[in-house]
């Protein structure tokens, strides 16, 4: 895989909440670390997600903010 985003992040897809339009995927980076997705249906299904399988969080932004309390 190559791609132009410098964050691709390897995950395990953890669930997947499928609607009539979007899908809600979990990824799970690491113990009790996960990043929630929300795609098009038909992109789930082209990629064939599937809870247990490998995938990439891939994170293309121009800003990230940090914050602190």
């Amino acid at each position: 895989m190559k791609i132009s985003a410098r964050n691709a992040i390897k995950a395990t897809v953890k669930k997947i909440e499928p609607g009539s339009i979007n899908t809600e995927v979990v990824l799970e980076i690491a113990p009790g670390v996960e990043i929630t997705a929300i795609i098009t249906k038909h992109s789930a299904e082209t990629l064939g997600l599937a809870e247990g399988k490998e995938a990439y969080a891939v994170i293309k932004s121009t800003d990230v903010m940090v914050a602190v309390e």
